[in-house]
């Protein structure tokens, strides 16, 4: 319980700048179009799980956590399993949120697609508004497939842009 090892070294300046540059341009291009393209729809773009997202895909680049393979798939699958508890316990909201996040968990595993966002992802399913209840499994593709793929499409550019900094480590 004291820990085995010490904290990790502080990070570069210039690290913390493109990790706050990528963040801010990943979480305002899908905030951009949910408030301003989608907004007379019943779509939604923004889910709270796409700030954790963005924390690993900007900020912990060599995370195996934050390549394209688990952010993508983590966020797909977790978003499955959530609406999916929803449809079948939602008379039982705790059973469903945590059938949701424990069966993404392990569906992730499976798949190595394993992304900790990826569990809020499913809860949001489950405990979110009536508009991400009315979404079904649309829910899946929007927000929480195309959310990710523009996050990553940002985070690949944004992420090569400096010399120090190189991203994916790998795609599949």
């Amino acid at each position: 319980m004291k820990g085995v090892t010490k904290s990790p070294p502080r990070v570069s300046l210039s690290e913390i700048i493109w990790s706050w540059i990528g963040a801010f341009l990943g979480i305002a291009a899908v905030s951009y179009i949910h408030y301003n393209l989608l907004t007379n729809t019943d779509l939604v773009m923004v889910i709270g799980s796409f700030g954790a997202s963005a924390v690993l895909i900007y900020g912990a680049i060599k995370s195996p956590l934050a390549q394209p393979r688990n952010l993508v798939g983590g966020h797909i699958i977790s978003a499955l399993v959530g609406v999916t508890c929803y449809k079948l316990f939602h008379s039982e909201m705790w059973l469903a949120a945590a059938l949701a996040v424990s069966t993404a968990i392990a569906i992730m595993h499976a798949t190595r697609t394993l992304h900790p966002p990826g569990g809020a992802t499913a809860l949001i399913a489950v405990i979110g508004s009536n508009k991400i209840h009315n979404l079904g499994y649309l829910y899946a593709i929007i927000p929480a497939g195309l959310g990710a793929l523009i996050m990553l499409i940002i985070a690949v550019l944004v992420n090569n842009i400096p010399a120090s900094r190189r991203y994916p480590e790998y795609w599949i």
